[in-house]
């Protein structure tokens, strides 16, 4: 379903929290592989990707048959949960995430969390952030029958929250997550952690929460932008410079999150410290069944010829518009003239300029 098609007046939202408004994926990269070396295992990542947002628990019994672990499903969770724990406090908010959030609850629109994670632990995820505050509800997979993607979850927040299940739009990153919220006949707005095309149930499909038109929904829409862009909190990520476009490294820890897609801009800074006004397209080029990030990186206030094969660190703080992929299933990338003059104009705003001596540089 495109925009144009869409049509809904919707009276609350229900948010998933890891992969759709936290960046849990990076922050517990490597943790069931590092897990199962200690039992001398193998992770199969094919295996993992289809138990992607599966409750732990329900996860954790075919976890220990395939692998063929000397635990029980229980002392497996038992023992990998502390691991886990150790992780959340270095999972950032995604993009648009923070803002979303001030949004509804500036708007009093009623808003819930509904996760796959147990009670306790989405406490834990969200204090982190400073989020407990604002949500009208909280339901994890420990207070229903059965975890998504069946739909009692979502079911549970509309009827906490006192809305019809018809008048919910459900904010997902997962599968089983839309899966869930059409079995509770809710609108879903997915915003996918992997590309993929199995994400056509959603009533529509986002690269980005910076994306998202609550117009589109009967909502009142963003008022927060600023010359034609949107102020965000740093994106911090580095990589080889080489004929305008950004390599990343393959082992990199501070990855970018799959949902960090469209035009940005804010500064580059090279090996020999010369800081550099920036507008970057992230885009994705997809072959067969894997897609790969393709970052180009225009300079706009200086020349740099002379840099080539150079280590790059990039810090964005603007986000100015997501991909033209009408007809375009590569979500490439074209940075226009008009990109180049907004970043221009807005690097040298309040908003967008205190940014430029962070730390990381």
């Amino acid at each position: 379903m495109n925009n144009s098609e869409i049509k809904a007046q919707i009276s609350a939202v229900i948010l998933d929290l890891d992969g759709t408004l936290l960046n849990t994926e990076v922050a517990v990269k490597d943790l069931l592989k590092n897990f199962l070396e200690k039992y001398g295992k193998v992770v199969d990542m094919e295996k993992e990707d289809k138990r992607f947002a599966i409750a732990l628990k329900e996860a954790a019994v075919d976890i220990v048959k395939d692998y063929d672990l000397p635990l029980s499903p229980s002392q497996f969770v038992e023992e990998i949960t502390p691991m886990y724990k150790e992780r959340w406090p270095l999972a950032k908010p995604l993009p648009g995430a923070n803002r979303l959030i001030m949004y509804l609850y500036k708007h009093h629109l009623p808003f819930g969390l509904a996760s796959n994670t147990i009670s306790k632990n989405i406490e834990a995820k969200i204090s982190y952030p400073g989020w407990r505050e604002y949500f009208s509800v909280i339901v994890g997979s420990d207070q229903v029958k059965a975890g998504k993607p069946a739909p009692y979850i979502f079911e549970e927040a509309a009827k906490r929250m006192g809305v019809d299940a018809s008048c919910c739009l459900v904010i997902e990153d997962s599968l089983v997550g839309v899966e869930a919220a059409k079995a509770a006949k809710m609108k879903v707005l997915a915003v996918p952690s992997f590309q993929s095309t199995a994400y056509c149930d959603a009533d529509l499909v986002l690269n980005s929460l910076l994306e998202f038109q609550p117009e589109l929904w009967g909502l009142q829409p963003f008022d927060d932008w600023v010359n034609n862009a949107v102020p965000v909190e740093s994106i911090c990520f580095e990589g080889l410079y080489r004929n305008e476009f950004l390599f990343e490294p393959a082992d990199d820890k501070n990855a970018l999150p799959t949902q960090v897609l469209g035009i940005y801009f804010g500064w580059a800074k090279s090996d020999d410290d010369e800081i550099f006004k920036v507008v970057t397209g992230i885009g994705l080029r997809c072959y067969s069944s894997l897609a790969k990030r393709k970052i180009q990186l225009c300079v706009i206030d200086g020349k740099v010829d002379h840099i080539y094969d150079q280590h790059m660190k990039i810090v964005l703080v603007g986000y100015i518009r997501g991909l033209n992929t009408k007809g375009n299933k590569s979500r490439d990338i074209e940075i226009l003239e008009e990109d180049k003059s907004i970043a221009e104009a807005s690097l040298d705003l309040p908003e967008f300029a205190h940014h430029s001596s962070l730390a990381f540089f």
